[in-house]
């Protein structure tokens, strides 16, 4: 009865291995996730992706930042300014002889009347007849008692306060618009350039969602492994212990020794040492999992293959030609996309030693009005020209900037042929590990199946009589082994179909 027991239990553990997790799994209360759900769940609660996601938002801004450098200018400005003190467009002797220019006058036509008066008399014929005319009498009368100081003091007067203007407050208001004609293909290039900047922005955005997605895919299938093997730990575990009572009973029928119930008990607590460590482990390896899919580390989740007995094999993904794998690469895009850019800074560099050719217009407003003699009024006029601007001479810097830009494009181009190469060989050895790792995979299953008939055939013989309690737990650890390396092969198998995948760049964007 007692090695029937034991028959039963080999054939349970090594025929239906899952049914224990199984039953673990149906009593849990945590999240059941499948694969896709995991990386779902990982896409959006990655704060490396989120911060990769903004870099494109702000690229997209730079884009439409140097677009608007296609448009005019358009700017209105205004000042107050106050200056103490008088303001004088003449001197101060022009300014005195203005103010008394009636006074100058009067004197000089006085001295002329006097002069003629004088020289009428000292004629003794033009004395008789003009002085002797009574119109000459009533010309001469109204002519020397004429006055003209007071009327040209008063226009003089007049004339210097003009050229002394009162712009102590001044208040001058502008409406400038500047539109780029030619700027040697600055504008042009630089808008070349932030449209890459905005490529290689996703392009980047692209190789950090792949990044998690492998490293999901990579603890999803770590998780599976280390459940299976919990499982094979703990039916292991459970077989020993139910071996040790039946030899501790046959040691106290006196049908078995001593030393076959110490052996056992030996391996019983290897086995618990086992199972604490796959125990642990799965633990580990939730947590590092819960952390990539953004729930807290305590979670109880359940993935959907971790009770699976075997680990399903993966859709192994289509050769892609080496030229569609650089192209669908982020890494080989973003090497690409930095070398042009630097192509276009150097075009942009050199722009700055070319003409540069601009319409300008603007309209000017100001209080005093100096359209009108500085009047205390608002007064504005309107211009218009073309601004041309011609580089001349700063050192050789715009050449020395353009020199730096070639050379960092051709050093992203060495790294972009190193990178094509890299990817090459990543492929070839990923593709014969791949070949090995299914190899692997198909030896590992007829091991097992070889170590489950060998198990059969030593419960049998340990039933019999015929075999002893070594060569039974020999057959059970060698069991446990190739059931472990078939798990191992399988996971293997999942991980190079996952790096696979992400070296020909398959993962698709989810953005």
């Amino acid at each position: 009865m007692m090695r029937s027991k034991l028959l039963i239990g080999v054939l349970l553990t090594a025929l239906a291995p899952g049914l224990p997790a199984q039953n673990a799994a149906g009593s849990s209360q945590g999240k059941t996730l499948t694969l896709e759900q995991c990386r779902q769940m990982a896409v959006q609660a990655n704060k490396a992706l989120r911060q990769a996601e903004t870099r494109v938002e702000m690229a997209g801004y730079d884009r439409k930042i140097a677009q608007a450098n296609y448009f005019p200018n358009i700017s209105a400005k205004g000042t107050y300014q106050y200056t103490p003190g008088d303001f004088s467009f003449i001197g101060e002797e022009q300014s005195a002889l203005l103010n008394s220019l009636g006074t100058h006058v009067q004197g000089q036509f006085d001295g002329f009347m006097q002069g003629l008066t004088t020289a009428i008399m000292s004629n003794p014929a033009a004395a008789a007849e003009y002085m002797g005319s009574p119109m000459w009498q009533t010309v001469l009368g109204a002519l020397s008692q004429a006055d003209v100081s007071t009327l040209l003091n008063h226009i003089g007067q007049e004339i210097d306060g003009a050229l002394h203007p009162e712009i102590e407050h001044v208040f001058i208001g502008a409406v400038s618009l500047q539109q780029p004609l030619f700027m040697g293909g600055k504008i042009v290039n630089a808008n070349r350039v932030a449209r890459l900047a905005e490529e290689l922005a996703h392009a980047q955005y692209d190789k950090e969602y792949q990044e998690v997605l492998a490293g999901v895919d990579e603890a999803y299938w770590q998780i599976v492994s280390v459940a299976g093997k919990k499982k094979l730990a703990e039916g292991y575990c459970d077989l020993l212990e139910q071996m040790l009572t039946d030899v501790q009973a046959s040691v106290a029928a006196g049908v078995a020794t001593e030393s076959d119930a110490l052996t056992i008990k030996v391996k019983a607590n290897e086995a618990q040492m086992l199972r604490t460590k796959a125990t642990g482990g799965l633990s580990l390896a939730k947590m590092l999992l819960c952390k990539q899919i953004g729930l807290p580390l305590d979670s109880d989740i359940t993935l959907a293959d971790e009770s699976l007995d075997a680990i399903p094999a993966p859709g192994t993904p289509a050769d892609k030609p080496l030229q569609a794998v650089l192209d669908d690469r982020p890494e080989t895009r973003c090497l690409d996309l930095a070398a042009q850019i630097y192509d276009g800074k150097a075009r942009m560099a050199r722009a700055d030693m070319l003409p540069k050719v601009a319409l300008t217009a603007n309209y000017l407003v100001s209080n005093p009005n100096m359209q009108h003699g500085f009047q205390r009024e608002w007064g504005g006029r309107f211009n218009a020209g073309v601004l041309v601007s011609v580089p001349i001479f700063h050192g050789t810097e715009a050449l020395q900037k353009t020199r730096k830009a070639k050379a960092e494009a051709s050093l992203y181009r060495s790294r972009y042929d190193d990178a094509c190469q890299m990817i090459e060989l990543q492929l070839a050895q990923l593709r014969r590990q791949g070949e090995e790792a299914a190899e692997r995979l198909q030896m590992a299953e007829s091991n097992l199946e070889s170590a489950e008939e060998n198990l059969r055939a030593a419960t049998v013989g340990f039933e019999a009589g015929v075999v002893d309690a070594h060569t039974a737990l020999a057959a059970q650890t060698a069991w446990l082994q190739a059931h472990s390396e078939y798990l191992d092969a399988g996971v293997e198998l999942q991980m190079n179909a996952t790096l696979l995948r992400k070296a020909q760049g398959a993962y698709t964007q989810a953005q």
